[in-house]
């Protein structure tokens, strides 16, 4: 494992550099002189070659030394500085955040609260991530993740799960259908994503009761499938989110088939719920949802 030296042992390294006398230096900062010796020790074990000669009289800087200290200053002002704006980001609504979603639950989410979070905070910034709810949940585990829009998490102990609504997976069709969008027909044709947990679950649904399609389209975005939809290209399996906030007025939920319960939820990890930024951001989204669950 890679040592880095502490700021403190900074700190003594250049109060011996400038009395260069151990005995002197300790009582001018106030600790024993071991403690002290055994800081210059860390340092030098850090550094990996001795910083100073002990001598009669005190010690001299080695040629390491003399390098270390041309730059010791430097360090402990940029750890100040690096100290100053880890703090603003845990007080301050400030800092780069990533929030992650499935493409499709962005879309008829993000525009509720994203644009007055940004107008009200001009100090955050906003890192989209799209993908797969699951990968979403293990990106906010593994850190690289802030805060999820998340279709049925996983419990998991890192985790805060805050739901925010419920939506439904069903089949759809256009307003005026024709005969690959009448499920009975013969001739229907099926557009969805089977990739889906939601896809798998009805399509087994549907063939234990019987109810049988001519041909299958497949696509992995949900807003191409609810456009297909829409235009007469088949019947498509949608949440119901997408399908209204995509098509209000052109798509029509398919009588009488089964659908799939989902959980839209907020998830961020227990540690960044004190964070001033994550909690401004946690809040905004929760205001969007009120009374929607």
């Amino acid at each position: 494992m890679m040592m880095i030296a502490s700021p403190n042992d900074l700190i003594y390294f250049i109060e011996i550099s400038n009395t260069l006398n151990l005995s002197r230096t300790a009582k001018r900062i106030g600790i024993s002189q071991p403690s002290l010796t055994l800081a210059v020790k860390r340092l030098e074990q850090v550094i990996g070659t001795e910083l100073f000669i002990r001598g009669k009289n005190g010690v001299v800087l080695t040629k390491a030394g003399q390098r270390l200290l041309s730059h010791a200053k430097q360090l402990l002002q940029l750890w100040d500085s690096v100290k100053s704006e880890s703090l603003a980001s845990h007080y301050e609504i400030q800092g780069k955040f990533t929030l992650g979603a499935h493409s499709s639950v962005a879309l008829g989410t993000l525009s509720g609260f994203l644009p007055t979070l940004l107008n009200d905070y001009p100090k955050l910034e906003i890192q989209l991530k799209h993908d797969l709810s699951r990968n979403i949940s293990e990106g906010i585990i593994n850190l690289s993740i802030d805060i999820g829009l998340v279709v049925n998490p996983v419990k998991h102990p890192d985790l805060i799960i805050h739901k925010l609504y419920d939506d439904k997976v069903t089949f759809w069709h256009a307003a005026e259908k024709n005969v690959t969008q009448q499920i009975d027909s013969g001739e229907a044709v099926l557009i969805t994503d089977p990739d889906l947990m939601q896809t798998q679950w009805l399509l087994k649904r549907i063939h234990r009761q019987g109810i049988k399609y001519k041909r299958m389209v497949t696509s992995n975005n949900l807003e191409v499938i609810a456009n297909l939809t829409a235009n007469g290209g088949g019947i498509g399996i949608l949440p119901t989110c997408v399908a209204l906030s995509a098509y209000p007025n052109k798509l029509k939920p398919v009588p009488k088939m089964p659908y799939y319960h989902d959980e839209i939820c907020l998830v961020y990890r227990h540690e960044n719920r004190n964070i001033k930024a994550v909690q401004a951001i946690i809040s905004s989204i929760k205001a969007c949802f009120i009374g929607k669950k």
